[in-house]
This record gives C-alpha cells, sequence and structure tokens, in this order.
C-alpha cells in the first residue's frame, strides 16, 4: 500500500518572494488609485459650470455666483393644479412634485405615467430633469434622448441635452443641440435664448 505523499513543506527562501509579491501588487493599486483619481479632476471653470447646471454641490467661493444663475427658465412656468387636472394622475404628481423641487418623487410619479403613455416625449424630458437635478448624469441623457426619438422637434430636451453636454466639457455637441434648436424654431424661442447664455457663460469660464 502506497504511503500518502507528504505535503511540500514552506521553504525559507519562498517568504522573501512572498512579500515581495504583496508590495508589488500594493505598489500596482496604489498606481491604477492615482491614475483615476487624475483622470476623474476636473479644471475649475468645468466645475463651476457643472454647479450651475446641477451636476455637483458648489464650492463655497463660487456658491453665490452661480446660485443666481437659472437653471431653465422654461422649467419654472410648469403650471399650476388647475392646469394639470386633464392630465393622467401620475403625471400631474410628477409635475407636482418637480415644483416642489422632490426629484425623486417626480421621477416615481413619471415612471408610473410612463408605463401607461410610453410615447409622451414631455414624461421621458421631465425624467430627464428631475436625474439632472440629483446630478445622475448618465439617466439624465438617457431619457433626454428618449424624449428626442419620440419627438426630435421636442425643444426643451434639446435645450437641456446641450445643457447637459456643457456639464461633460462637450462644447462641439452642446452646439449641435442649439443649432438643432435654431432650425426648429425658425424665430427665437426661450429653449434657443436659454441654451445660448449657458454656451456663453460656459466659454467665458473656459477662458478664464
Amino acid at each position: 500500500m502506497r504511503s500518502a505523499a507528504k505535503p511540500e513543506s514552506f521553504a525559507a527562501d519562498d517568504f522573501p518572494k512572498m512579500i515581495r509579491s504583496i508590495a508589488l501588487a500594493a505598489i500596482l493599486g496604489a498606481l491604477v488609485a492615482a491614475g483615476m483619481l487624475y483622470s476623474a479632476s476636473e479644471p475649475d471653470w468645468r466645475k463651476a459650470i457643472a454647479i450651475w447646471l446641477g451636476a455637483s454641490e458648489p464650492a463655497p467661493a463660487a456658491k453665490l455666483a452661480t446660485e443666481e444663475w437659472p437653471i431653465c427658465t422654461t422649467m419654472g412656468s410648469m403650471g399650476s393644479e388647475a392646469d394639470w387636472a386633464q392630465l393622467d394622475p401620475d403625471f400631474a404628481a410628477g409635475k407636482k412634485a418637480l415644483v416642489a423641487e422632490d426629484w425623486n418623487g417626480a421621477i416615481a410619479a413619471l415612471k408610473l405615467a410612463a408605463l401607461r403613455d410610453s410615447r409622451n416625449a414631455d414624461i421621458q424630458n421631465y425624467i430627464g430633469y428631475a436625474y439632472r437635478r440629483l446630478r445622475q448624469l448618465g439617466p439624465a441623457m438617457q431619457h433626454y434622448q428618449e424624449a428626442i426619438l419620440l419627438n426630435r422637434r421636442h425643444r426643451s430636451a434639446h435645450e437641456h441635452l446641450g445643457e447637459l453636454y456643457l456639464v461633460l466639457g462637450d462644447r462641439a455637441k452642446a452646439g449641435q443641440q442649439l443649432a438643432t434648436l435654431e432650425e426648429i424654431c425658425l424665430i427665437p424661442c426661450v429653449e434657443t435664448d436659454d441654451l445660448k447664455r449657458a454656451i456663453a457663460a460656459y466659454e467665458t469660464l473656459a477662458r478664464r
């Protein structure tokens, strides 16, 4: 009967190798973390624009100036409960929550409304706006784009998408949304004016 093979013993000279391997892994991890922090850093002007458009908390030094700027003038005139009486109840509740700046409540109500009215571009635009105010830019872009797919002439969605591109530092794509708005409106409209002001502010801060 064969005897069971003895387990290999841990050689003394294996210990330094193990220490070197652990140290190398720690160094590589630190380098990766440092690279991620560097790539995530933003110049001050981009942070200031992001603050204005609702992407991050304002720094104390910039708070006064940025809070004086409107985020979107068209969202300030959403009507009243009397105007929403004919709407789907969840759509009306979502608009009421937007006016109250209850962004999570607005998203929850509007998503219920969207289940019953999946072709409504306004609902998608409002959901995107609420997500942007929560600084969740990925979902915001998704819903703005959905609104435009449902209605390629949706002025507010084009404006909001252009503003979101500025938050992301993409002046060229914001300009494309402005050009689209100018084609849609033919004559100056509020959405075009809002996006022009946003782009002008972005460029002013970029030159600092």
